[in-house]
C-alpha cells in the first residue's frame, strides 16, 4: 500500500453502474475540501495522462460546474459540465456530468460517500 489506499474491487457493469471503493488515510474534511475547492480539484481528478482545468465551479446544491481535460501528449481537449444534485458537508457529494462532444452523449451521475473509519476515510 505505497499509495496509502486500498481498492476493494470494481463491480462489473450492472444497470450501467460502476462502484469503486477506496480507503484514504486522511479525514473526511480534507477529502471533502479536495472535491469542493476548484484549485484542489482540477489537478488530481483527471485520468492519468491528462491535465484538468476548472472553468467554473459553484459548489452548492443546484450549483453548476464546467471543466476540461487535455491529453498531455496530444494537446487534444474535451470539456464537460453538470450540476451538484446533493451535498452534505464531509459526508456526501452527488453530481451530474455531460460531455460537450455530441459523440459522447448521455448523462452520468456520480455519488461520493465519505465514511470515517479508524484508519482514515472510506469512499
Amino acid at each position: 500500500m505505497a499509495r496509502k489506499e486500498h481498492q476493494a474491487g470494481i463491480n462489473s457493469m450492472t444497470n450501467n453502474t460502476v462502484t469503486l471503493h477506496r480507503v484514504l488515510t486522511t479525514t473526511p474534511e480534507r477529502i471533502f475540501k479536495a472535491f469542493s475547492s476548484p484549485n484542489a480539484y482540477a489537478p488530481w481528478i483527471p485520468p492519468y495522462g491528462f491535465l484538468g482545468k476548472m472553468h467554473h465551479m459553484d459548489f452548492r446544491k443546484e450549483g453548476t460546474y464546467k471543466m476540461s481535460f487535455t491529453n498531455f501528449s496530444t494537446d487534444k481537449s474535451h470539456s464537460f459540465g453538470g450540476s451538484y444534485l446533493e451535498i452534505k458537508p464531509n459526508e456526501l457529494i452527488r453530481y451530474s456530468s455531460r460531455f460537450d462532444d455530441p459523440n459522447l452523449s448521455g448523462e452520468m451521475t456520480t455519488s461520493i460517500q465519505l465514511n470515517k473509519v479508524p484508519y482514515g476515510t472510506e469512499l
